[in-house]
């Protein structure tokens, strides 16, 4: 399959009953590359509430998705992810909660993130010579948002603003929600996903994956981290 973008990814291991879950409630598996379906949960219009980041798959960015530089391979790709892989020691986190930021619904991290930071920073600078540069037209976009001048400072050197410094390591689980709709999907992801999730969670491999011609992601392959 021919991909048009390139990202990093932490993804959930595929047979943990919390991932299976998330997937579903996302409605797509990266892990194979097809559609999945929801859950019926009453009071919740699952498909509405998921469709903006069903695309992108159950995951948290570390490198975000980035076109291949001219002269740069998806071979040499590989090789870079694997060696950056061997580097890095797994993550232990305390667990994940529900977390609202902004408008939209997350997973976050509970407990020290100073590891999962640093792998993350790992993974945006260690890959960064595979990443064209962003092109006028993304760079007005982002710029759209409104950023502080260490986003603005993050988007020349590093193609995102949200990195380094301003990352927040977040499992997407909603687009932008109304006050009312937002609270009924939290009641409804306590109660269905949170009995579920691992504490403590533990992050053994990176992900790199693929966005395909319909802007759906696919995981290419797991790199497990054993530095």
């Amino acid at each position: 399959m021919t991909f048009t973008r390139y990202a990093i990814y932490f993804m959930p291991p595929a047979r943990a009953e919390w991932t299976k879950f998330a997937t579903s409630w996302l409605g797509w598996d990266m892990e194979v590359g097809t559609p999945i379906a929801h859950p019926v949960i009453k009071g919740v219009d699952v498909a509405a509430v998921t469709e903006v980041p069903r695309k992108y798959g159950l995951h948290a960015t570390m490198k975000p998705p980035f076109h291949l530089r001219d002269g740069q391979s998806v071979e040499a790709l590989h090789d870079a992810c694997a060696r950056l892989a061997a580097t890095q020691a797994p993550v232990a986190l305390d667990g994940l909660q529900i977390a609202r930021l902004g408008r939209f619904l997350a997973l976050r991290p509970m407990g020290d993130e100073v590891a999962l930071n640093a792998l993350a920073a790992a993974c945006v600078r260690d890959l960064d010579s595979f990443r064209a540069p962003p092109s006028e037209a993304e760079l007005h976009r982002r710029r759209a948002h409104g950023l502080n001048a260490r986003q603005e400072a993050n988007l020349v050197q590093w193609g995102y603003p949200h990195v380094m410094e301003s990352f927040r390591f977040h499992i997407t689980l909603s687009g932008k929600l109304d006050k009312p709709t937002l609270s009924t999907v939290e009641r409804a992801l306590q109660s269905h996903l949170v009995p579920l999730l691992p504490a403590p969670l533990q992050i053994n491999d990176l992900a790199l994956v693929g966005e395909a011609k319909d802007g759906r992601f696919h995981l290419i392959h797991r790199y497990v981290l054993s530095g």
